[in-house]
């Protein structure tokens, strides 16, 4: 054998060790026994090994020693008691001194939740079998009857304009219903009244309300998200349980949770609402206790509550409870009629009608009973909130988004099949094709990930980073497509009145990019950030270990974690770097079932690439990643498009593979790949550590950036079948409710669209007369009638035309009013009754 051989050899072998993490044990024997056949010229002579070994020993001398330095080295550390004295005990004392302690905040929120998907995404090696083992959408007779029955119900007693414009409020009689049906309850268990349905009932429900009328939607939603409800179901005391489960469920308690202040809002941390444990006369009984005080603002269904649950930073000066005087955010529940509780008027959000406003309070006495949990979850309040939130994040605001834009999705195909410009649908200009198939591809995305994560929910899961990452995925998609909808509507969109279907969505976007963590602070410093010690294989149980007060103990953990770590680091540059040059070629994917194989193929290969790039992140920013915000931002992007890539890839899959989605499935696919690269490309260029981009370059982009965003071409096929009314159009705008009545604005736009088709033969031919003269289309000629004259159309033809144009006028016309109609009221801005700031007392 040559000497070029034994290195071809001996890097494939290599390259095997790494990509399986091979345990250091067999490093060391490999390159023993590498080095002694190279240094002994056995693989010249492989049938005198004898005299080889000989002449070997002859001539051993220093530069030989040295060339034995790569296996002693392995030998030392596949050693447990020589590498923890020469290599992982001081690399524990240096990240002991260097590592930012975790605060109780960030250890609470990392707390909270499980990992899932995620981890699997983060390991660089997916199990296919963890994403097929989620169950396919499913609901139980019961779910199914009320999505049918009272859901759709509401939906048709909806007038979203007469909600925002017209009342700017929610109508009694609404309010009245829900309460009647159960709305309010379906997150309660039955053993408390309430409806106790699953995740997945409870987002179509809301998806559902929410695309007829943005404004009902949150009154829905609210009470079956982070509120009172879930916070006494999972942590109340049984008394509060029996007080409020069933109050709450009928709807004769209306709750809202106080959470966002002046000055805190996503850092809990800097809360300057406070309450001081007191013993205090309560109801002529001297009473253990908290007096409280407070300001909060942005508060859903805060003017219409009756139930406040409140969440202060407890101090306990006099020690009534024990040791600690700062006892941590603490959750509490207070009637809104309670005795010095001030609900404030309301705020106008985006001029959205539901009810949101402040509310304060200033030495309210409670008693001690009234904390969610009781006098023993004092202080768990932020734990308490980061649970529920971690499942409800995952529910309500990815169903309104989904089922937002979907609903855009239907009415803008509508408009743009009967909508004519230079004599042709809007619809067929390659300018409104292009916002056309992105909005195909977004209604795809967000309804995949949201069934799918639903579905992770009524597993079991409580998905912290993905419920994060799918909030913000999900209301930036329902951004891309409210902008697409109202550019190609034009003038039609911003034409206010009851005919307007689409200002109802636009002018609640904001509010949905903004709460439960603005979408800006959720890219940034959550996704990713927090995502990476959560759903890291290691890095967690690394630092676990090094805030271990037993130093003997976490130096164990630590050696064991670290060593188990730099074999992931070593297999994702040895598998990224394979995986690129072979174009994924062999990278694992599941059994094939939809053929997918070559997708999954492809994200198996991102999967390494981002696993690798996290991993260099995390290690060489360390503690600095928190300021790294657009690097973070970036990865958070990445993945965010491994998530949405896994759901579509389900969804296909649990859908039964339909023939007709694929071309949409691909078309998104392929663009989520390209957004990933240019996420991933936009940390290597960027990446604070420059010595380390071009190996990152070589190992993740080794023949430069090549993926491309689907074909314009391959675009206008999707924009093409969704203007006609059919199965794909019907499976990209699934759950909604539909009407066909001529007086409801979206029915209306569904008749005139399937119309449409029915006369498009009669439209070309009556098309032709006009421009060849036969026939004058303009106002004060009754051109059909003439077509009919001069033998274009026939008596019928010519009705159906009429008929036809009726609808059409009716469907693109916009309302108009009266000056005097529209004026409103100018709220009082009389600062005599405006809330006053809080004096330093407070603060």
């Amino acid at each position: 054998m040559s000497l070029s051989g034994l290195i071809v050899i001996t890097l494939f072998t290599f390259v095997f060790l790494l990509v399986k993490r091979a345990p250091l044990w067999i490093w060391f024997v490999v390159t023993l026994l590498v080095t002694f056949i190279y240094q002994s010229g056995l693989y010249q002579l492989p049938g005198n090994t004898v005299v080889a070994i000989e002449n070997y020993w002859n001539n051993f001398g220093i530069v030989d020693i040295a060339l034995w330095l790569p296996a002693l080295i392995f030998g030392a550390l596949s050693t447990p008691l020589i590498r923890k004295r020469i290599f992982t005990g001081p690399v524990f004392t240096l990240i002991s001194s260097i590592l930012p302690k975790i605060s109780e905040t960030e250890q609470e929120a990392l707390d909270a939740g499980t990992t899932g998907w995620d981890a699997e995404l983060f390991s660089g090696k997916p199990d296919w079998d963890k994403l097929r083992s989620v169950p396919k959408m499913k609901l139980t007779e019961e779910e199914q009857a009320f999505l049918d029955g009272p859901t759709n119900e509401l939906c048709a007693m909806l007038k979203d304009w007469e909600i925002r414009q017209g009342l700017n409020d929610i109508p009694e009689h609404i309010w009245n219903f829900i309460r009647e049906k159960g709305f309010f309850g379906m997150l309660i268990s039955k053993q408390h009244g309430g409806l106790g349905f699953s995740a997945q009932a409870q987002s179509l429900i809301v998806g559902k309300v929410s695309a007829c009328s943005p404004d009902v939607g949150v009154c829905v939603m609210v009470p079956n998200s982070l509120g009172p409800g879930e916070l006494i179901e999972k942590f109340g005391t049984e008394q509060q349980k029996r007080q409020y489960l069933e109050s709450l469920a009928t709807g004769n308690d209306v709750p809202c949770f106080a959470l966002t202040g002046p000055t805190s809002g996503s850092d809990a941390a800097t809360m300057r609402d406070i309450g001081i444990v007191c013993c205090q006369q309560y109801n002529g009984i001297e009473t253990l206790g908290i007096r409280i005080s407070w300001e909060k603002r942005y508060i859903s269904l805060g003017p219409k509550a009756t139930l406040l649950g409140l969440a202060f930073r407890a101090f306990d000066p006099d020690h009534l409870l024990g040791d600690n005087e700062d006892l941590g955010i603490t959750c509490a529940l207070i009637p809104a009629n309670h005795e010095g509780v001030e609900i404030g008027r309301r705020h106008q959000p985006a001029g959205c009608a539901f009810p949101n406003g402040p509310n304060w309070g200033e030495d309210v006495f409670i008693p001690i009973d009234w904390v969610i949990g009781g006098k023993e979850r004092v202080g768990q309040g932020w734990r308490m909130l980061m649970s529920c939130l971690a499942v409800g994040r995952a529910i309500s605001l990815p169903a309104s988004s989904a089922s937002a834009t979907k609903q855009l999705l239907r009415v803008t195909t509508a408009y743009a099949r009967i909508r004519k410009q230079f004599g042709i649908p809007i619809g067929h200009m390659q300018g409104i094709e292009e916002p056309l198939a992105r909005m195909a591809e977004a209604a795809y995305i967000t309804e995949a990930a949201r069934a799918v994560t639903a579905s992770m929910v009524v597993a079991g899961d409580k998905p912290a980073v993905i419920s994060a990452l799918l909030k913000y995925q999900s209301t930036e998609w329902m951004r891309k497509s409210v902008n697409d909808a109202m550019d190609i509507h034009g003038g039609r969109a911003i034409c206010d009145g009851p005919k307007n279907y689409l200002i109802g969505a636009y002018s609640a976007l904001p509010v949905s990019i903004t709460v439960e963590g603005a979408n800006i602070l959720t890219r940034t410093l959550i996704v990713f950030a927090q995502g990476a010690l959560r759903s890291h294989p290691f890095l967690y149980d690394e630092i676990k270990a090094v805030e271990n007060p037993d130093r003997k103990q976490g130096l164990k953990q630590f050696d064991k974690v670290l060593m188990n770590h730099l074999g992931f680091i070593s297999s994702n540059m040895a598998g990224a770097l394979l995986h690129n040059l072979t174009g994924g070629c062999f990278a694992s994917a599941p059994k094939d079932i939809a053929g997918t194989k070559g997708w999954y193929k492809q994200l198996a290969r991102n999967c390494k690439n981002f696993a690798l790039i996290a991993d260099m992140t995390v290690g060489l920013l360390g503690g600095g990643l928190k300021v790294q915000q657009q690097i973070t931002g970036r990865l958070a992007d990445a993945l965010s498009e491994l998530y949405l890539i896994s759901c579509m890839l389900k969804r296909y899959e649990d859908d039964g593979a339909p023939e007709c989605d694929r071309k949409v499935l691909d078309h998104a696919i392929t663009n989520a790949l390209y957004r990933f690269q240019v996420a991933i490309k936009g940390v290597i260029q960027n990446f604070p550590v420059k010595s380390v981009r071009p190996l990152l370059s070589l190992l993740i982009f080794p023949f430069g950036a090549r993926a491309n965003p689907a074909t314009d071409v391959k675009g206008r096929k999707i924009a093409r079948s969704v203007l006609i009314p059919g199965e794909l159009r019907d499976n990209l705008t699934r759950h909604l409710y539909r009407s066909l009545s001529r007086s409801h604005p979206v029915g209306l736009l569904d008749l005139t669209m399937k119309m449409s088709i029915e006369v498009e033969q009669l439209e070309k031919k009556l098309d032709r007369a006009v421009r060849k003269g036969t026939v004058r289309r303009f106002h004060g000629n009754d051109w059909l009638k003439e077509a009919v004259e001069k033998q274009v159309l026939s008596e019928k033809e010519a009705d159906q035309l009429r008929e036809y144009d009726q609808l059409v006028s009716e469907a693109i016309s916009v309302d108009h009013f009266d000056a005097e109609e529209i004026k409103r009221q100018i709220p009082s801005t009389d600062v005599s009754i405006l809330k006053q700031p809080m004096t330093s007392k407070v603060a």
